[in-house]
C-alpha cells in the first residue's frame, strides 16, 4: 500500500507539478522579445478577430472572458495582488498563462497515458519512460518563447486524438474512431493543426498492400476523420467572413535568408530527427516516415506562410516521434 501511494506521488510531481514548474519560469523568469506587447495588453487584442486568428474560435472565447474574470476576481476581491501582479505582466498576460498552463498540463497527463501503453522493451522501465517523458516536456516548454492563446490549447487535443488512435488500433471499438472524428472536429476551432491527426491516423493504419488486396476498411475510417476536419474547416469559414482569411502574410523568403528562421528550422529538423534515432523498432521508424509524408501540406504551408523562428509549430511533429519511439506497433503494423 505504501509503495503504490509513493508511486502515485512520485507520478504527480513528474508530470504535474515538475512540468508546471518549468512552464512558470518560461513564462516569468524570461522574456523575449514577442511578449512585450502581451504584458502590456490589458485585453484580447483587436487581431485575435481578424484574418486567420478570427477562425480559432475557442482560444479567442478563453482569451475574453478568463481575462474578464480574473480582472474581476483581482479587481473586487483580491486588490492585494495587484501590486505583485503588474510588476510581471498584464491582467491579458496572467490569464494567457492560466489557460495554456492547464492545458499543458493536461497534455502532460495525457501524454503520460500515451506512453505508458504498449510501451517498447526499454520504456517498460518506468525511470528510462520518465525520461523520454520528461524530454517532451523540455521540448514543450521551450517554444514557449512565442506564447500565443492556441497552441497548448492545440497540443492537448492533437494528443487527445493520438491517445484515441492508438486505443482504436488496439481494441478496434468503433467509439473510439468516433470519439476521434469528435476531438478533430472540436479542435479544429482551435487551430488548424487538427489536420495532423488525420495524417498519424493515416500513417497507423492505411499500407500501399491494402489497396493491392482491395481491403478498404482503413480508408473509409480516414475518410471519416478527414471528413471531421473538412466539415469544421469549411463551417467556420462560411459562419465566419474575413478579407483575408487564409494568410497572414508570404514568408518563404524570409525563412530560408533569417539566421533566426535556419536555426528554427535546424531546431525542427534535429528534433524529428533525434525522435526518429529514438525509435528501436523498423516500424515505428516507418511509421514516422509515413506520418511526414502525410504532414507535407502542414510542412509545406508553414514554409510558406509561417516563421520557422516560431518552433512551436515544429511541436505536433516532434511529439508524435516521440510517441512512435515509444510505442509497441511491432504485433500490430504488419
Amino acid at each position: 500500500m505504501l509503495k503504490k501511494n509513493d508511486e502515485k506521488i512520485n507520478g504527480f510531481l513528474f508530470v504535474i507539478v515538475l512540468p508546471l514548474l518549468l512552464f512558470s519560469m518560461s513564462y516569468y523568469g524570461f522574456e523575449t522579445s514577442y511578449v512585450l506587447w502581451i504584458k502590456s495588453a490589458d485585453k484580447a487584442p483587436d487581431f485575435i478577430f481578424e484574418s486567420v486568428y478570427a477562425y480559432r474560435v475557442i482560444p479567442n472565447f478563453l482569451s475574453v472572458h478568463v481575462t474578464e474574470a480574473f480582472t474581476l476576481i483581482v479587481e473586487n476581491h483580491l486588490p492585494f495582488l495587484k501590486d505583485v501582479l503588474s510588476k510581471s505582466g498584464s491582467y491579458f498576460y496572467h490569464s494567457t498563462f492560466i489557460i495554456n498552463a492547464f492545458f499543458f498540463m493536461l497534455s502532460c497527463s495525457m501524454l503520460d497515458k500515451i506512453v505508458k501503453m504498449k510501451p517498447v522493451e526499454l520504456l517498460m522501465n518506468v525511470r528510462v519512460r520518465r525520461l523520454v517523458h520528461l524530454a517532451a516536456v523540455f521540448f514543450m516548454v521551450i517554444v514557449q518563447y512565442v506564447p500565443t492563446n492556441c497552441d497548448s490549447i492545440a497540443v492537448f487535443f492533437y494528443l487527445w486524438g493520438v491517445l484515441l488512435t492508438l486505443r482504436y488500433l488496439h481494441e478496434k471499438k468503433k467509439v473510439y474512431l468516433i470519439a476521434l472524428c469528435a476531438v478533430v472536429f472540436i479542435s479544429t476551432f482551435v487551430r488548424e493543426t487538427s489536420c495532423l491527426n488525420i495524417a498519424f491516423f493515416a500513417a497507423v493504419f492505411l499500407d500501399w498492400r491494402q489497396f493491392k488486396n482491395k481491403e478498404y476498411k482503413f480508408v473509409k475510417d480516414t475518410v471519416w476523420v478527414a471528413g471531421s476536419f473538412c466539415l469544421a474547416y469549411i463551417g467556420l469559414r462560411m459562419a465566419i467572413h474575413q478579407a483575408a482569411s487564409f494568410m497572414e502574410g508570404i514568408y518563404i523568403v524570409k525563412n530560408f535568408t533569417s539566421p533566426y528562421n535556419l536555426a528554427g528550422l535546424l531546431f525542427g529538423v534535429l528534433g524529428i530527427y533525434f525522435t526518429y534515432q529514438l525509435s528501436s523498432e523498423e516500424n515505428s521508424q516507418f511509421i514516422l516516415k509515413k506520418y511526414l509524408f502525410f504532414s507535407l501540406p502542414y510542412l509545406f504551408m508553414i514554409t510558406l506562410v509561417g516563421l520557422f523562428w516560431e518552433t512551436r509549430l515544429f511541436m505536433p511533429l516532434i511529439l508524435t516521434g516521440i510517441v512512435t519511439a515509444s510505442h509497441q506497433f511491432k504485433n500490430f503494423i504488419s
